[in-house]
């Protein structure tokens, strides 16, 4: 037995099935996030912005992105482990950034989406970290996001301070 098939935790967790339920389970999280907020592009526009704040159309692509790498490391890490602490901390770090858009754009409280994008930022260290040693590959699908919050934090941080 390959030391690859040895990692496994059962026959069903390197399927399709399961890279489709990470799939559905990170656009639940980004749909969530979006549910009852419209007209974020617009409201976007309308705040006090340093001038390295991205364009609104930007973000569609980049989460797009991201969200793809984030469902593909979930799903390695659980072909390896199946569910296991870094999943826990994957899951947490999912709910987080499923209530940073409601929270800034629905409520408009950009204090508080600051705590919740703080704790979100510390939730993919702990996953990054987490995944490492059961899947660098997944760790490192990680690391792009990681950045996105991280850039996305220090605009978040502006933003509350300018508005």
């Amino acid at each position: 037995m390959s030391s690859h098939a040895a990692d496994r935790s059962g026959p069903s967790h390197g399927s399709l099935w399961s890279l489709l339920a990470f799939a559905a389970a990170v656009a639940a999280a980004a749909l969530i996030g979006g549910l009852g907020v419209s007209g974020t592009a617009a409201e976007y526009q309308t705040l006090d912005q340093p001038s390295w704040a991205p364009p609104s159309w930007l973000f569609g692509p980049v989460w797009t992105i991201l969200y793809a790498m984030i469902a593909v490391a979930g799903w390695l890490v659980w072909r390896r482990s199946g569910w296991a602490p870094a999943l826990t901390a994957y899951a947490i770090q999912l709910v987080l950034n499923a209530l940073w858009t409601p929270i800034f754009f629905g409520f408009g409280e950009y204090g508080l989406a600051l705590i919740d994008i703080g704790a979100l930022w510390v939730a993919i260290g702990v996953t990054v970290l987490l995944f490492r040693p059961i899947s660098s590959l997944a760790a490192g699908l990680l690391l792009p996001y990681w950045g996105w919050v991280t850039y996305a934090t220090a605009l978040n941080a502006v933003i509350w301070h300018a508005n």
